[in-house]
């Protein structure tokens, strides 16, 4: 050895002994750390996106009980309750404007869709990035705030109606809506006159920039006109929920 160093040995049997040791050592930790059960493989250690299914999947439960709730509740308030004609008039109006009483009506749907997995470029156009082949949350909110500006009396996204504190949002391609999640093809339904939403969207600078992208990448786009559909009233909570300094 470099410098003239000697093993006995008693350093060897020493080392042997410390490397056992710390074997041991390693070994008690893990199997605490696991409590018997497979750290790889085991089935019980959910990967995030289950457990953002999981609270998806409750909030919707959640959402049809707060239903059946005020049902219950707006049953109660229909018995007469001492109110006059006029003031029952003007609670109808806000439960209309406040999105938590249905409407019908001829309807727009539109629909949005992530690019074809093997997507190429049209002719002319430069080769797609990974950006460029998904759903946005600026093209559906450029969609509800397109259908809002063509006077929509109402507007659902997938399966739950818009009231004025929802927001539309986005992670990655994956949208996020009052607590619970979808993937696409994502679809926007609107009551109101058709000619004014298809107007509106067409007229939309979002969308138009939205379209180019429909040509160059495939991007899904698609609109129906509907002649007759009824969107529920929104069911979830009405209450504001904010931020508070910690005191």
């Amino acid at each position: 050895m470099r410098g003239g160093g000697r093993v006995t040995g008693g350093t060897v049997r020493l080392l042997t002994a410390a490397v056992f040791a710390l074997a041991g050592l390693i070994f008690v930790t893990s199997f605490n750390t696991a409590k018997g059960t497979n750290i790889r493989t085991d089935a019980s250690m959910l990967k995030l996106s289950d457990l953002i299914q999981q609270r998806s999947t409750k909030n919707a439960d959640l959402d049809e009980s707060t239903a059946a709730v005020r049902d219950d509740v707006d049953a109660l308030a229909r018995r007469d309750d001492g109110s006059t004609k006029a003031e029952d008039a003007r609670l109808g109006a806000l439960e209309k404007a406040s999105g938590t009483s249905s409407v019908s009506g001829p309807a727009l749907s539109v629909t949005l869709n992530d690019a074809p997995p093997n997507a190429q470029a049209a002719p002319g156009y430069p080769e797609p990035q990974a950006n460029d082949l998904v759903i946005h949350q600026q093209d559906l909110q450029a969609v509800v705030n397109a259908l809002w500006q063509g006077g929509a009396r109402g507007i659902q996204v997938m399966d739950q109606r818009l009231i004025s504190t929802s927001a539309v949002r986005c992670v990655g391609n994956t949208l996020i809506l009052q607590g619970r999640v979808y993937s696409p093809p994502y679809k926007v339904t609107a009551v109101g006159d058709r000619g004014a939403l298809e107007k509106a969207l067409a007229e939309s600078p979002a969308i138009q920039n939205y379209q180019l992208y429909v040509k160059a990448y495939g991007l899904g786009w698609k609109v129906d006109e509907r002649k007759a559909v009824t969107l529920p009233g929104y069911s979830g909570t009405v209450d504001l929920h904010y931020a508070k300094p910690v005191q």
